[in-house]
């Protein structure tokens, strides 16, 4: 997905300060490229063969028929029996017809549309979306380490999360506020969330009352009636197999309380090659397709035409001790493969932005450089835990979100493609310069060279000397001052202030009754 066409050009009377900034899309801050959509005119890359492919796709039908998945939620399992499958305990066994049937259900392209429509999100095609980092239990900046998350971090994030253009969806808590009672944890998160962003939201499948809520508060704060609400997507869920074979209770239940309404889901095996599937690449994306296509099949049966999209979470782990391993080649041709099958399918696709490393360093940047030139070149719709993620997915960092947002923005600026114009071919230009001059001050840069190229807020261009007598600032130290001056000049998107209080209200009554259990 390109960079928006709708990119305002610098005005040169006001290229300094808080207001020309603003103007280039940024703030006091940094210089930020304006919120779009974001489209990749490249072509992906095919690792398999076309005849690989209907190896690949073979293969997955042939799990899914005579090895089958199981499915440990007795609602699944008894509509899934109603559909002509074959059911012996928890074991799910369906036919290639069946599947690829419902897989035709489901919708290539599609619409999510937030409580502010302005943030409106097209999933699929060659569009790409980028999400925050989800689900890490701790938090890490450079000035007080590692330590488990609060919520003080979670709204910290939420609020970097608003603030880059980037950044398309509100997806999981960007890190765990473990000081909040599990219980109404949900509650609390998704206030902060509504009220701090106006971006798209989601909610986890972890039980009925925490789906529920979320999609009422959503309901709510879009100012929606229950019919308005379920007419249209306004929100997400994601959930994971259990990989080898398996979707839990939880997971499912969850997904069809959303798909029953009309909202997305994105079905993503978490499938480590080697440990939770085969040790061959070929291998362990069969086993995704097949986990993720059993799930697809049941949700297209509930809700015929229900936007759903494919996940990919297929790395390596370490064979030495079993460690999951991110951002490595076997990463990067496992994306570029499930795109395949994606596109195969007809289905939108989403992979991730990961990395092993501990610290932002230069290891989490090449392995995150990786992940993304993979979803990249996979052309993948939706790129989970974009910005923020170390550690396997352990720790949300202050830093690393600066870091990640700097290198989306240049492989958003990359897509662009490259125009041919008469003007771009610089004829007249190249005339006038002959081989005697040079091209700074020739009209044809003049008049180009404020948009010609791509800015960096973080990247320092300066000589070792220049850049020595600054300080020898190195980049996690000015993403550091970059999240602390985003962070004090935030401003809360808007939101009236009767759906405050009525959201407030909700919150206060499930509080109230106890939010959800917590035997999950």
């Amino acid at each position: 997905m390109t960079e928006t066409e709708t990119r305002e050009a610098p005005s040169r009377r006001a290229r300094g300060g808080r207001a020309g900034n603003q103007r280039r899309g940024g703030s006091a801050a940094i210089r930020q490229t304006p919120w779009g959509r974001i489209v990749n005119t490249d072509h992906p890359t095919a690792p398999l063969r076309p005849e690989g492919v209907e190896a690949v796709h073979d293969a997955a039908m042939r799990v899914l028929e005579e090895i089958g998945v199981d499915f440990l939620n007795e609602e699944a399992r008894a509509i899934l029996r109603e559909a002509g499958a074959k059911v012996e305990g928890d074991r799910v066994r369906m036919g290639r017809d069946f599947v690829m049937e419902m897989v035709a259900r489901a919708p290539r392209e599609f619409d999510i549309t937030p409580r502010n429509p302005e943030r409106r999100v097209h999933i699929g095609g060659a569009d790409m979306v980028f999400v925050n980092v989800s689900s890490p239990p701790n938090a890490m900046d450079l000035d007080h380490g590692r330590r488990v998350g609060n919520m003080e971090d979670f709204r910290n994030f939420i609020r970097l999360t608003q603030y880059f253009n980037c950044i398309h969806l509100a997806g999981g808590y960007p890190v765990e506020p473990v000081d909040i009672h599990a219980s109404i944890r949900h509650l609390d998160c998704l206030y902060e969330k509504l009220t701090l962003t106006d971006k798209v939201c989601h909610a986890y499948s972890l039980g009925a009352e925490r789906v529920e809520d979320v999609m009422e508060m959503v309901r709510i704060a879009g100012g929606l009636s229950h019919a308005e609400f379920d007419a249209a997507p306004r929100m997400y869920t994601n959930i994971n197999s259990s990989s080898p074979l398996k979707h839990d209770f939880p997971m499912l239940d969850g997904a069809m309380r959303l798909a029953r309404r009309g909202q997305p889901v994105i079905v993503t095996p978490f499938t480590l090659a080697g440990a939770m599937a085969p040790v061959t690449l070929a291998g362990a994306t069969v086993l995704s397709v097949a986990e993720c296509l059993a799930a697809v099949a049941l949700l297209e049966w509930i809700a015929p035409g229900l936007p759903v999209v494919m996940g990919t979470f297929t790395s390596n782990v370490d064979m030495k001790s079993g460690a999951p391993a991110f951002g490595t080649p076997e990463y990067s041709r496992a994306t570029q493969m499930a795109g395949q099958m994606a596109r195969f399918y007809g289905l939108p696709l989403r992979a991730s932005n990961a990395c092993a490393a501990n610290a932002p360093d230069g290891q989490a940047m090449w392995e995150s450089a990786n992940s993304l030139w993979a979803c990249v070149t996979a052309q993948a719709n939706i790129v989970y835990h974009g910005a923020g993620w170390l550690e396997g997915g352990l720790i949300a960092s202050y830093e690393k979100f600066v870091m990640d947002c700097e290198l989306i923005q240049q492989m958003a600026h990359y897509m662009k493609g490259v125009s041919a114009m008469e003007a771009d071919l610089a004829l007249e230009a190249i005339r006038e310069v002959d081989s005697s001059g040079h091209f700074f001050g020739c009209q044809h840069t003049q008049e180009r060279y404020e948009t010609a190229f791509y800015t960096p807020f973080l990247s320092d261009w300066r000589n070792f000397e220049a850049w020595t007598e600054a300080g020898a600032v190195e980049t996690p130290q000015r993403a550091n001052r970059i999240w602390k001056e985003i962070l004090a000049e935030f401003t809360p998107p808007p939101m009236d202030e009767g759906t405050r209080e009525a959201l407030a209200s909700f919150v206060a009554r499930r509080k109230s009754e106890g939010g959800a259990p917590t035997d999950f």
